[in-house]
């Protein structure tokens, strides 16, 4: 997934993180632009999992959301 793509569907992915992972509060998923390491670094802080894993997971709340 590349910045833009994370830009452009951040708001549906948003939701949908929520529901899959309850402690996740809005303030974990701030997104600003180009700050993507910083918006990622904060999820694996909630959520306990690596890089890569997050990424696998926007990835797929990607594609559930379209």
């Amino acid at each position: 997934m590349n910045t833009l793509e994370l830009k452009g569907n951040w708001n549906v992915m948003k939701g949908k993180l929520k529901q899959d992972f309850a402690a996740l509060t809005d303030n974990a998923l701030i997104h600003d632009d180009g700050k993507e390491d910083e918006s990622i670094g904060r999820l694996q802080m909630k959520i306990g999992k690596t890089k890569q894993e997050i990424l696998d997971i926007l990835e797929q709340a990607k594609q559930l959301t379209f």
